[in-house]
């Protein structure tokens, strides 16, 4: 950057250069024309332009060239911390609108850092050395040529404000239509199936009118910036040429005095014009670098304590009097739980009851408060994150894919994985079958967020991907509710010789899928309310012994049917 400013320079001196020999070649052709003359300063005018060509290039090469790379670093820090970010942030900022601040508002970071400093530098050095060089031919007619520099000076003041504040709407309204977009191309099966194109093109069309308003409201006053700065300019020149040309004609400055100084003068024009797209990228860049300052600012409320330990999971898990609320309302009360390792524990309970809030617990999807979780009797924050999750295999209720094959979905997260175990975690999870239907079996693109796949398909797929791991601790968040129960059966059986070596979680509304476990917990309100084995709890006549009659019943309505 330093090289790059110290080309601009060079530029701004060669650029300056010129009209001060060519004041002096008037001057000196005026008194007599020769060849020599002739020759000498054509010459040196073509060298004056060849050299500022050079510097020109590198000027631009070398600061475009950094603001390039610093975008570059920039985008990388800027995705390493939204990976980096906890759920509760997603959950509070829209995707459209952290997608805007990655992609435009880096855009305008750039040509801050870019052209926005290099032609700020450029057009101080013209204005300031200009002004130097028309005092040095005549103090007195650069006085008169600046009369309206303080009408200059104010215009710059109030334009600059209102240009950063229509800049500032302008991104919050295409970060508004960005979010809405990828909500509705992320939808676009529900806008479909309840034939809601209509109304998402109309929703658009307003969204996008209202950035367009504020667009053309930004370019009103950029376009007005410009007028009157060339107003400015020429009223200059016009006062310029009436008292210059008194001042030639008495012999207080020859012609190439007064050729030079309107040259200067004319040279002042492109950084008065100038000037508004320069404010305008500045204002951009800053308004934007606020938005990713928001970004990068935001500390991880989830990160590892400074006095983490490597550890090896073994899989006991422990939750000790936890209590956790979120956005101030209490999600689990009191909970205390032992699940040794190698055992099954099924969580079973009505919607809103905390089974999920609970099983994100453990991977530290949510902080719980401390010393109320242990993992081998260790408290969970205190254990390295990478360390944790690495050992746990975690199917959340809302299954995602990537755009990409089945192989590398199952895959996600392990080098070099191999065909075999990722046909083994197929088999166990019922999936293997249809996936070898597949046009390309395991190589098949599955598309955007699995959209090709049923949500049986995507379920087992997901849990493929947490077999896959080898994990310590199994979790399974509801992940068999889109499955038949047969499917269920089957991959239940496939799973039990697998989780017996292992510590792992079941949470469910069908009783069918936790009837085998070692001890089922019933949550109510975030309170255990039941606990024991399958057959424990349908005596004690509880909740869990009423959700076992209740599906017992549809199962024999369905059948009926």
């Amino acid at each position: 950057m330093i090289v790059g400013l110290g080309c601009v320079v060079g530029t701004t001196s060669l650029y300056l250069a010129t009209p001060w020999v060519l004041r002096y070649a008037i001057d000196s052709l005026s008194e007599s024309i020769t060849q020599e003359k002739l020759v000498s300063y054509a010459v040196l005018i073509v060298g004056l332009t060849i050299g500022q060509g050079i510097f020109r290039f590198l000027m631009r090469w070398l600061m475009i060239g950094v603001s390039r790379s610093i975008e570059y670093e920039l985008r990388q820090d800027v995705f390493a911390k939204l990976e980096e970010l906890p759920l509760s942030f997603y959950q509070k900022n829209r995707t459209g609108d952290l997608m805007s601040r990655a992609t435009n508002d880096l855009t305008n970071v750039r040509m801050l850092l870019g052209p926005g400093i290099m032609y700020t530098a450029n057009t101080i050095l013209i204005t300031v050395f200009a002004m130097v060089l028309m005092v040095g031919i005549d103090w007195r007619l650069t006085v008169v040529a600046l009369i309206p520099l303080p009408l200059v000076s104010f215009g710059v003041r109030q334009f600059g404000r209102r240009i950063h504040r229509l800049t500032e709407e302008s991104q919050s309204k295409l970060a508004d239509l960005s979010a809405r977009v990828q909500e509705s191309l992320a939808g676009i099966r529900v806008v479909k199936v309840f034939a809601q194109e209509d109304h998402e093109k109309e929703t658009f069309r307003e969204l996008n009118q209202r950035l367009k308003d504020k667009n053309m409201d930004l370019i009103q006053v950029t376009s007005m910036f410009f007028p009157t700065m060339q107003f400015t300019i020429g009223f200059s020149t016009v006062v310029v040429l009436g008292f210059g040309g008194r001042q030639v004609i008495t012999g207080a400055i020859s012609i190439g005095d007064f050729v030079g100084f309107t040259v200067y003068l004319g040279m002042l024009a492109f950084p008065m014009i100038a000037m508004g797209w320069v404010i305008n990228l500045l204002e951009r860049g800053r308004a934007s670098m606020a938005r990713l300052n928001y970004i990068l600012d935001t500390e991880p409320a989830i990160q590892d304590a400074t006095d983490a330990i490597e550890h090896d999971i073994q899989g006991e898990i422990e939750f000790r009097n936890l209590s956790f609320s979120y956005n101030g309302v209490r999600v689990l009360d009191d909970v205390s739980l032992v699940i040794p390792r190698g055992k099954t524990l099924a969580v079973v309970g009505a919607t809103g009851s905390g089974k999920s809030t609970l099983a994100q617990l453990i991977p530290r999807l949510y902080n719980a408060p401390p010393e109320s979780l242990f993992i081998d009797g260790i408290p969970i924050e205190r254990i390295r994150l990478a360390d944790l999750r690495r050992s746990i295999g975690f199917i959340p209720q809302d299954t995602f894919l990537f755009g990409e094959t089945v192989f590398e979905n199952i895959a996600f997260g392990i080098q070099d994985a191999s065909r075999e175990k990722v046909e083994e975690a197929a088999r166990i999870s019922n999936i293997y079958k249809d996936i070898e239907d597949f046009p390309m079996a395991f190589e098949t693109m599955v598309g955007e967020r699995g959209i090709t796949l049923s949500g049986g398909q995507k379920q087992r797929t997901a849990i493929s991907r947490a077999i896959v791991r080898n994990p310590k601790i199994l979790i399974l968040d509801d992940s068999l509710s889109s499955v038949d129960t047969h499917t269920e059966e089957q991959i239940l059986t496939a799973l039990g010789g697998m989780m017996r070596d292992r510590t792992s979680i079941l949470i469910s509304h069908r009783v069918s899928t936790v009837k085998g476990a070692d001890e089922i917990v019933v949550l109510d309100q975030g309170r255990i309310v039941e606990r024991g084995n399958h057959q424990d709890l349908l005596q004690t006549n509880g909740l869990y012994a009423e959700l076992h009659q209740r599906q017992l019943l549809e199962e024999e309505l369905a059948v009926s049917d």
